[in-house]
């Protein structure tokens, strides 16, 4: 299996002043490493076209349909991954007792294909 490196990104979030309000990191993975066939077999972005919601808000008020929405932006980092993906410790985090293992991760990261 390949390891993945990780890296650190991290951003500052102002406010409506243009100050610092707080800092952000987080952690992502360098997926550009990944190989197709042996990382990971496909990747899939499901995006509506535009004609297709308004035929969908057309149809909806015609009939007088409910409709609720959904943000589904996290719904990738929340889930949980069927292949297996290791990823090298991240600097600041390695263990000095056993600074060559890997982690296997359990739920995605960003970065990943």
């Amino acid at each position: 299996m390949t390891i993945i490196g990780t890296k650190w990104e991290f951003r500052n979030k102002l406010d409506e002043n243009g100050i610092v309000s707080r800092n952000k990191v987080r952690l992502v993975a360098q997926g550009y490493n990944q190989q197709e066939g042996i990382d990971y077999d496909e990747t899939y972005a499901p995006v509506a076209r535009l004609e297709s919601i308004r035929i969908l808000l057309a149809y909806a008020c015609a009939l007088d349909f409910k409709l609720f929405q959904m943000d589904v932006k996290g719904a990738f980092l929340n889930g949980f991954i069927n292949e297996e993906v290791y990823v090298a410790q991240p600097l600041g985090f390695i263990d000095f007792e056993k600074p060559d293992r890997v982690y296997k991760l359990k739920k995605a990261l960003y970065g990943l294909k």
